[in-house]
């Protein structure tokens, strides 16, 4: 028997929603012979997995006390984790609405929704039974559900919340939906939930079936929509904490009228939103009479009395919509047939955009370079931490040292950055389909989770205490670094990551912690790094797709600025600072070399060409590389030194991104580097000078400014929290003392073999990560390669 409380040691973390063929799912109706009621292919896919599900095992549940990440293993181990079950199959009984009998068992709960108004956390699932009954001499065992709730006292810390829900009277209640004894029967599902004010709102799907002269007779999709009053009365029952109101049929009122030819809805599970006007919105499902599927909102701008369904949807065939509010946009996660995409609305959903680029997570690709729906984004909110907006998403990724997807890790984005940590969930057998909840309310993170075992489908509920900590410390760097620069003037608008005086002797740490660049021999200075050898260099892959790096998900449109200064002349070209960015199909070099002749030689698409201007060994130099749109572009010191078309496949994010200071496996002659900037949006000449000399930046909207900030742009690193409050990436520590000189040595990196013919045409293989564990570093010999292509 499933235990009720227990620490979390493997968790089966993969989400069962699926894109079903080209429409979603299959109609179904008329009549039938008297055994198993017909459902729609949805309800089938749900009971079907339900049935798979129940024959799986995991590993017993124990704790482990949290420790110190060391470098080998994923940020969080999953023995860390607590959970406490709340639904568990023929355990936790089922009252009716208010209570007042002693309840019944189900024997599957899944569609986690979680919700919080009026000081009462509220936990929603379908419970499904198995009823059963004798009928003409035949045994009868129809299927049906329910949705139904526990309540839980926001106020209640860990402890007190786990021996409440491990007391015998603990109890779950029906809210809407019909789930024993004989006659009709009712399939309720994917409850859906917001909150305004002391008001849950709870948006389901439902379809009746009905016994007609011993065939089961399906009848017609219905959405409906229950309003609960949250009164929680002092020393009251939970039963009593919420009043539900009586249901409304929406495809009796806002649906009546056929808009568009659909004729067929379905809730979507998970949250809706409550946009900064006050308008409610749900995502759902609409079908038309081709049973073709759209992703499509209805919303309230009354308070939920009445409703009214979008004039748009994204294109046809990307389904299970989650989505989110963001600065007054709505933004939309769909799973599409080639993998997960990302819109956004202005209109309440009349036009839909792709929003290219938004939520990195949605945008990785598997290890095999094929898009890959176990990888998709799952849960998705907004949140207010630390007096910052941000939106906070699960995605599915690869565990330390696995070649399959079986972790659930938690990102943190304010839709300039990202910062992932985790895992927050673990499966430890196949990969099996499982969804989760995320909730932020009353200063407390929460997790609600679909899980399984041999003894069927569990719901669990989490409190991510440490990964709020964490949350609220990154959060607060960011600020710190923001303003930082902008009381130095540098525009911060767009800023990605820096790359400043944060370094230790293989890692060139991140200021905004959200990707790291790898040192080869080189010399700590003040800002930067000196490249003194033969071979030294600084690797900065920023959009390489390997599961667990952290990484920003840059568009057509970037600028990478860093200070440089060339000690002495070389021998032949060699290369300064160099890109490699493209798709799977098509990658191409932008950079700039420096020659013997004291030139500058730039190199776009593999083609190198000498430009006018000369520099001076010993002095300064700022240089940019730029891509906006399909545009390259190089710069020194916010002049152009030319600009080429790259022929980009789309306009989706760059697969492949990574930038290269020094050798990049050509010869190297001392140069040092410093302070690097990487922004997702191009700069100005201006903004550029404003970077190099400190200068205030003329916009219609000033950068903010921050008092008693240090002039030294050395000093940005000391505002990075230690290694135990906000690990970079593992086993990197994020201070360094400022004054400290340490020389870089090999330490172990891997010898890169990388050999080209005079003239040859310039080739690119395809590209395959062999597991997450060591994913990145056939990247990152690659693009070294194609940077030697390119330079020699």
């Amino acid at each position: 028997m499933l235990s009720r409380v227990a620490a979390v040691k493997a968790l089966r973390t993969h989400n069962r929603r699926r894109v079903t063929g080209s429409s979603g799912r299959r109609r179904e109706g008329g009549e039938s012979e008297r055994q198993r009621p017909h459902m729609s292919r949805r309800v089938f896919d749900s009971t079907i997995l339900l049935l798979l599900v129940t024959t799986m095992c995991c590993d017993t549940c124990g704790a482990a006390a949290a420790k110190e990440n060391d470098g080998k293993s994923d940020l969080r181990s999953a023995e860390e984790l607590q959970w406490v079950d709340l639904f568990v199959p023929q355990t936790t009984p089922v009252l009716p609405e208010g209570g007042g009998t002693p309840g019944t068992k189900r024997d599957a709960f899944v569609s986690p929704s979680l919700v919080s108004a009026g000081g009462v956390l509220a936990a929603l699932a379908e419970g499904h039974m198995n009823a059963e009954y004798t009928a003409d001499g035949k045994l009868i065992k129809p299927l049906s559900s329910a949705v139904v709730a526990e309540y839980i006292d926001s106020s209640w810390d860990w402890s007190t919340l786990v021996e409440k829900v491990s007391e015998s009277t603990w109890k779950a209640y029906t809210v809407l939906g019909k789930a024993e004894g004989e006659g009709n029967l009712d399939f309720v599902l994917r409850p859906t939930t917001t909150t305004k004010g002391n008001k849950v709102f709870l948006l389901v799907g439902s379809t009746a079936l009905s016994d007609v002269n011993g065939k089961w007779k399906r009848g017609s999709p219905d959405l409906k929509l229950v309003v609960g009053d949250v009164t929680k009365p002092t020393g009251g029952e939970p039963s009593g904490w919420i009043t539900w109101g009586i249901p409304t049929s929406l495809n009796q009122t806002t649906l009546k009228i056929p808009k568009a030819g659909l004729n067929d809805f379905d809730s979507s599970g998970g949250s809706g939103v409550v946009m900064e006007d006050g308008t409610l919105v749900f995502p759902l499902i609409a079908f038309n009479a081709g049973n073709t599927g759209f992703s499509m909102i209805i919303y309230s701008t009354d308070d939920g009395a009445n409703w009214m369904l979008s004039n748009g949807a994204p294109p046809a065939v990307c389904l299970e919509p989650r989505i989110t509010e963001w600065e007054g946009s709505l933004l939309m996660i769909v799973d599409c047939v080639g993998g997960q995409r990302v819109y956004e609305s202005r209109d309440m959903g009349t036009t839909w955009t792709e929003a290219i680029g938004t939520l990195p997570g949605v945008w990785v690709k598997s290890q095999s370079f094929l898009r890959d729906l176990n990888l998709r984004v799952d849960a998705l909110i907004t949140a207010t931490i630390e007096g910052r907006k941000v939106m906070l998403y699960t995605q599915r990724g690869y565990a330390s040292g696995e070649k399959r997807v079986n972790t659930l890790y938690l990102w943190v984005t304010d839709n300039n950055r990202s910062f992932y940590f985790g895992p927050v969930a673990m499966d430890n057998a196949a990969n099996s389909m499982f969804v989760s909840s995320l909730l932020y309310s009353d200063g407390a993170l929460h997790i609600l989770k679909e899980r399984a075992n041999d003894k069927g489908s569990v719901i669990s509920l989490s409190r991510l205490t440490e990964e709020l900590k964490t949350i609220k410390s990154v959060l607060k760097t960011w600020a710190q670094k923001d303003a930082f620069f902008s009381n130095l003037s540098i525009p911060t608008a767009g800023l990605v990551a820096v790359l400043s005086d944060a370094a230790n002797k293989d890692t060139w740490n991140d200021e905004y912690l959200c990707v790291n660049a790898t040192v080869k021999n080189a010399k700590k200075v003040e800002d930067g790094l000196k490249l003194t050898e033969s071979d030294s260099e600084v690797m900065w892959p920023v959009n390489i797709p390997d599961g667990n790096v952290r990484h920003v998900s840059l568009s057509h449109d970037f600028t990478l600025v860093a200070s440089v200064t060339i000690e002495v002349a070389p021998s032949n070209n060699t290369p300064l600072l160099g890109a490699t960015l493209g798709d799977t199909n098509s990658q191409y070099t932008m950079g700039v070399l420096y020659t013997a002749d004291k030139e500058w030689v730039t190199i776009f698409k593999g083609k190198k060409t000498t430009e006018s201007g000369t520099w001076e060994p010993g002095k300064e130099y700022q240089v940019a590389l730029m891509l906006q749109g399909n545009k390259s572009s190089v710069y020194v010191d916010g002049k152009s030194l030319g600009e080429e078309e790259l022929p980009l496949q789309s306009e989706r994010p760059l697969e492949y991104l990574s930038f290269c200071f020094g050798a990049c496996d050509i010869k190297n002659f001392p140069v040092t580097v410093k302070n690097v900037f990487l922004y997702n949006r191009p700069l100005t000449p201006t903004e550029m000078t404003a970077i190099k000399e400190r200068k205030p930046v003329s916009t219609g909207s000033p950068e903010p400014q921050a008092g008693d900030v240090s002039q030294n742009i050395a000093s940005a690193g000391s505002a990075a929290p230690g290694p135990g409050e906000v690990p970079a990436d593992p086993a990197v520590s994020m201070t360094l003392d400022p004054h400290a000189v340490e020389e870089v040595s090999e330490g172990g990196a891997a010898k890169r073999n990388t050999s080209w013919t005079e003239g040859a045409q310039f080739v690119v293989p395809g590209v395959s990560l062999n597991s997450a564990g060591s994913g990145l570093l056939p990247s990152l010999l690659l693009l070294l390669g194609l940077w030697g292509f390119a330079v020699a």
